[in-house]
């Protein structure tokens, strides 16, 4: 697998890099303007020296050179000698020229060094005044490096620019990460480009194609769901109707008790179904918030359950109200109670007690619903938040729709859901956790 790499430090990297090779073509650059400017000026204060001295009726002259001392660009060797005497040539110390019949500049080597030499012949003397190229090199490369070292100096603050640059300029990148992380998994609401630059507004266009894709996608499959649900409720109520009748007419018949039983569970499934699809659309969005008593509502709910409380022989009923006032989507929270009382009773075996409970504290609101059945396993606590997750020793009765309804539910109204163990009836306690806005 290719590792992934990180496109700001690269481009630091590459700049960094560019910076050092641009500063040496720079010194490289501008020893050879300087050593051209060098030569330009020193050859003209040369060839002005020898003229000078060949208008004032020369005589033989011999330099005085030192291979051990250290020479300037002012320092030049001036020698005229006479062509009758050349037995001095031989002399490896000198720095002399052989005769030239052209007046001119000449390159020669010595044991010491190359020279750079201006010659002017005339007819009896030879004049030439000579210079070490090593010291016009020495002060190219001086001159070259004293305009390198404020670009040295300086260019710390240049990368530290040039990387604020890039990270300034590559925010943008980071804010679009940022925003796709604050995004839940199921917003797919287009994101606005005009942010952007247009370096990446393509890619945003594509994601917002993509979002479109899926939202439509999910919405066939949410509508499938409900419509097969909206289906199968009549159907399925007609069918149990005729079974209570024959359960009417053959009291002790098991498989009609049983045809029973399981045509009451499809029936509760297409309802639990029927209420995932409504969850998923999000008609709770559209719902619109009014102002309702929550104890009232619990009431309304421990009404409408009490006759399957009372076929158990449940004690049913409020432990605990507070008169609480929320403006929030009424039906939605009467369908949490409501579910979440249902499968208390599910789960409660006969003469058992159910305890529902409306309390207020601070700013939040809590609906709380203990049972004295057998509880839950605290490490399955979120594995029934999941569709279709049933524990084992239930998986007779529900079908482990119920809690992710209610779970989703709460998320629209922007709560939370617990689970514990009902330190008074030893089952499970369920605990919703609603912020009061008025």
């Amino acid at each position: 697998m290719q590792a992934h790499y990180s496109l700001k430090k690269r481009l630091i990297i590459y700049v960094s890099v560019f910076s050092v090779v641009l500063g040496c073509l720079l010194i490289f650059s501008a020893y050879r303007i300087a050593l051209e400017e060098i030569d330009e000026i020193l050859d003209a204060q040369m060839q002005n020296l020898a003229e000078r001295v060949s208008e004032h009726q020369p005589k033989p002259t011999r330099s005085d050179f030192n291979s051990h001392e250290h020479y300037h660009e002012e320092d030049l060797f001036v020698d005229v000698w006479e062509y009758a005497q050349r037995d001095h040539l031989k002399d490896e110390a000198n720095l002399l020229v052989g005769p030239v019949k052209k007046a001119g500049f000449y390159t020669h080597n010595t044991a010491h060094d190359e020279w750079h030499t201006y010659i002017l012949p005339s007819e009896k003397y030879q004049i030439q005044v000579s210079q070490q190229n090593s010291v016009r090199k020495g002060l190219a490369f001086e001159l070259a490096l004293n305009m390198f070292i404020p670009y040295v100096l300086f260019l710390p603050f240049a990368l530290w620019g040039l990387i604020w640059l890039i990270r300034r300029n590559l925010k943008p990148l980071d804010d679009f990460k940022d925003e796709l992380i604050k995004r839940g998994a199921h917003e797919l609401t287009p994101i606005q480009a005009n942010q952007y630059p247009e370096e990446i507004t393509p890619t945003i266009r594509e994601m917002n194609h993509l979002f479109d894709r899926i939202l439509l996608s999910q919405q066939e499959q949410k509508q499938f769901v409900a419509d097969a649900a909206h289906e199968l409720r009549t159907p399925i109520t007609a069918l149990n109707l005729q079974t209570k009748i024959l359960l009417q007419q053959f009291p002790e018949d098991p498989s009609i008790k049983n045809l029973s039983k399981g045509l009451t569970r499809v029936q509760h499934l297409v309802s639990q179904l029927l209420s995932l699809a409504k969850q998923d659309a999000s008609v709770h969005h559209l719902e619109e918030k009014q102002e309702f008593n929550l104890a009232q509502v619990a009431v309304n709910c421990i009404e409408q359950l009490m006759q399957f409380a009372m076929q158990k022989e449940i004690d049913l009923g409020m432990e605990e109200q507070h008169s609480i006032i929320l403006y929030d989507q009424e039906s939605t929270v009467h369908s949490i109670l409501f579910n979440l009382v249902d499968n208390a009773i599910k789960y409660t075996p006969e003469k058992g007690i159910i305890n529902v409970s409306v309390i207020q504290n601070n700013q939040f609101a809590f609906m709380i619903v203990e049972d004295s059945g057998a509880g839950i396993d605290p490490s399955q606590f979120e594995n029934i938040r999941k569709r279709f997750y049933r524990i084992h020793n239930h998986a007779e009765i529900g079908s482990g729709l119920g809690l992710s309804i209610v779970d989703k539910a709460i998320q629209h109204l922007h709560g939370t859901l617990e689970f514990s163990k009902s330190e008074s009836l030893g089952g499970l306690k369920v605990i919703v956790k609603l912020p009061i806005s008025i």
